[in-house]
């Protein structure tokens, strides 16, 4: 969501928050890190933009606001209601919550409605140029699954075990 956030709500480009971000990480590995950046980032043009709504994956993944309160101390007192969106914040609660807008917690940087319909039609256009198109098989020509669709649909042979019993694949191999 970081990514997603950086990438299409501000417009930054992958390259210069990657390493910052590779920092963050305790299990960071550049060969699927940098790939996920990117894609993340919606470079690679094989994949579906992935633009995720920070306010809410909040209530999805959050809906208490436990992490929020950890760590933003300034939103400890919010109602849950508000955790994800403090900038709702009715000035008659502010005082009383300990969070005055503008002077403990900031107002939001970008709108995301706005954020989102600017990527999509920004990602809109480029998608109808040839530069895109051409770069978009070269991704999937060099990182791309090598077997055919046919091949890939087809259901698995039984397999022969040692001791002649058959082995019939999961569904899931």
């Amino acid at each position: 969501m970081l990514v997603s956030f950086a990438s299409y709500h501000l417009w930054l480009d992958w390259r210069d928050f990657k390493d910052w971000l590779a920092c963050q990480f305790i299990d960071y590995e550049p060969g699927i890190h940098i790939s996920q950046v990117q894609m993340q980032s919606g470079l690679t043009g094989i994949n579906t933009l992935r633009i995720y709504n920070p306010i809410k994956q909040g209530f999805d993944q959050d809906p208490e606001g436990a992490f929020i309160r950890e760590w933003v101390p300034e939103l400890r007192h919010l109602p849950d209601d508000l955790i994800h969106e403090p900038w709702k914040l009715p000035a008659s609660e502010q005082s009383r919550t300990g969070c005055q807008l503008g002077q403990d917690y900031p107002y939001p940087i970008v709108d995301h409605k706005e954020a989102v319909k600017y990527a999509r039609a920004r990602f809109s256009e480029l998608r109808k140029t040839d530069p895109y198109w051409d770069s978009a098989r070269d991704v999937l020509r060099k990182h791309g699954s090598r077997k055919s669709q046919e091949s890939r649909n087809r259901p698995k042979r039984p397999r022969k075990r040692s001791d002649g019993q058959t082995e019939l694949p999961l569904a899931s191999e």
